[in-house]
Formats: structure tokens, sequence, C-alpha cells
């Protein structure tokens, strides 16, 4: 077992969120997982820095889910919203839980350039670790955000979410 397993492992709330993001359907979701942890077993001995490696993992789990939304061929039936399902920590008030709810549910109709850089902002990383976790410049990842922010406001303002 490769010495940074363990931390890898407690890295796992991280990527399951993104693996939400990316695919709806919990039994997808369950195996992009799989997908994404062996990816990372594979590509650990290749780290450089170790004090990186959460960026080092959410960088192949996000590059993962991009290539397995591309390659889906054609658009998957929506599946409802299943809190069980989500690794969400209990809001404080119901007002809360419907936004986390909301955001949940609309993030996966996000284009994949915009749903990365905002799921990779609400994971706490600043423009220039998105920027490099990506491969694009920061002026970049400010542009997508602020368009990430637009498509959220328009869709809140269409389905009456405050």
């Amino acid at each position: 077992m490769h010495p940074l397993w363990p931390q890898v492992e407690a890295f796992h709330p991280h990527l399951w969120r993104a693996v939400c993001g990316y695919e709806l359907n919990p039994a997808m979701r369950d195996e992009l997982l799989q997908e994404v942890l062996l990816a990372i077993w594979e590509s650990l001995p290749r780290l450089r820095e170790a004090d990186r490696l959460l960026p080092f993992v959410l960088r192949i789990a996000h590059n993962l889910c991009a290539s397995h939304v591309r390659a889906e061929t054609r658009m998957a039936s929506p599946v409802p919203f299943d809190e069980a399902l989500h690794d969400v920590a209990d809001p404080a008030t119901a007002n809360a839980c419907a936004r986390t709810q909301w955001l949940f549910e609309v993030l996966p109709t996000l284009p994949l350039k915009l749903r990365q850089v905002l799921m990779l902002q609400l994971e706490g990383f600043d423009y220039q670790e998105i920027a490099d976790m990506l491969g694009i410049s920061t002026e970049n990842v400010g542009v997508r955000l602020h368009r990430a922010r637009e498509r959220l406001k328009s869709l809140s303002r269409e389905e009456g979410i405050a």
C-alpha cells in the first residue's frame, strides 16, 4: 500500500462531492467513484509534492468525471434528489436545506467548464489553485466562475429560489 493512501481515504467526502456534481444516477456515481479511486491509486507514485495531495486527487477526480460526462452520448433521465445519498452537512435551517438541495439538482445542468470551476471553488480552492488543477489561466477561472454564478442566479430567479 502506498504510504499516502490513508490520507487519500480521508479525502473521501471531497471525492464523493465531486462525483455527485457530475453524475445524478446513484449506481453510476458509485462506479465513477471507484474509477476515480483506481486512477488516484495508479497516479500516486507520480506525486511530487506530498503536501499538495488534496489538489492532486481532486484534479484527477474532476478530470475523470469531466471525461465521463463527455463520453455520455445521450442525456440520462433525471434522478430525484435524495438527501440520504448526498454527503451534505445538516443545515441549521430549512431554507438552507432547500438551497443545498437545489444546488445539488442544478449543478449537473451547468456546462462542464462552468461546473468544474464552481465545484472546486465550493471546495475552498482559490483562483490560482483552480487554474493549476484545470490547466487554465486565473483570468479564465474568474470568467468561468462569473458565468457560473450568473447562470445560477438566472436559474434561481426562474424557479423562485431565494
